[in-house]
C-alpha cells in the first residue's frame, strides 16, 4: 500500500502560550519531527495542515463556549499561524489552510497553498472549485492508507481522520503524536473513532 502522513494543525497557536493552547503541544512537535526524519522514507506522501482564518465568522468569539466558538486563533499572516519551528525545519512541500472564512476543522475541508498568501473568497472559492484539495491529492499520490498526527486529536486531528476514512482511505492515528484538548474529549473522540473503524496505535 502507499502510504501518507497528514500533520494536522501544528502551529504555535495550539502550543504552549498559543491562543488555543494544548498541554503538552510542543512536545508533540518534537516528537512528529522526530517521527518524520526516521520515517520519511515510508510515505510517499506528507502534508500539513493549517488552521488559516481569515474572517472566518462566528468561528471567533469575544465570548467563546468553546464547543462551537473561540477565541482568535490561528489568524492568518500572524506568527502563531505558522508551522511550528520543529515542523518547519522537516521541509515539506504540501500545504493545506483551512478556516479561512469558515470554521473548518477537518484538513480535507482546506486548499493547497504553499503561500502564507491573504486569500479572497473568491480565490479560496476558486482554488476549491478547481480541486486542489487534499483527497484529491492523496489520490493522485496513489495513497491507500494515511496516518495521520497533530492537534488536537479531540478537534481536527479526530475530524481529519474521520473524513479520510469517509474518502475510503484506511487511517490510523498515532497516539503518541497527538493530544486531546483534555482527557475527556480525548476519550470521547478515539471511542468515535474506532467506531468509525480507524486505527489508534503507537508510532514506534
Amino acid at each position: 500500500m502507499t502510504k501518507a502522513l497528514i500533520v494536522v494543525d501544528m502551529q504555535p497557536t495550539f502550543c504552549e502560550g498559543g491562543e488555543l493552547g494544548v498541554e503538552g503541544g510542543n512536545a508533540v512537535a518534537e516528537r512528529i519531527a522526530d517521527y518524520v526524519n526516521a520515517h520519511r522514507s515510508e510515505y510517499a506522501y506528507i502534508a500539513t495542515t493549517q488552521d488559516w482564518h481569515i474572517e472566518p465568522g462566528a468561528h471567533w468569539s469575544a465570548e467563546p463556549d468553546f464547543v462551537d466558538t473561540w477565541p482568535k486563533h490561528g489568524a492568518a499572516g500572524t506568527p502563531n499561524a505558522e508551522l511550528h519551528p520543529a515542523i518547519k525545519a522537516l521541509i515539506i512541500h504540501h500545504h493545506f489552510k483551512k478556516g479561512q472564512y469558515s470554521a473548518a476543522y477537518s484538513g480535507f475541508e482546506g486548499i493547497e497553498d504553499n503561500t502564507d498568501r491573504i486569500q479572497t473568497r473568491e480565490e479560496v472559492a476558486a482554488e476549491q472549485s478547481a480541486g486542489k484539495t487534499l483527497a484529491n491529492a492523496l489520490k493522485a499520490a496513489g495513497v491507500s492508507r494515511v496516518d495521520v498526527v497533530g492537534i488536537a486529536e479531540s478537534h481536527c486531528v479526530k475530524d481529519t481522520a474521520l473524513d479520510a476514512g469517509k474518502f475510503g482511505f484506511e487511517v490510523t492515528v498515532f497516539e503518541d503524536l497527538t493530544v486531546p484538548v483534555s482527557e475527556e474529549l480525548g476519550v470521547a473522540a478515539r471511542k468515535q473513532m474506532t467506531a468509525a473503524g480507524i486505527t489508534l496505535a503507537e508510532s514506534r
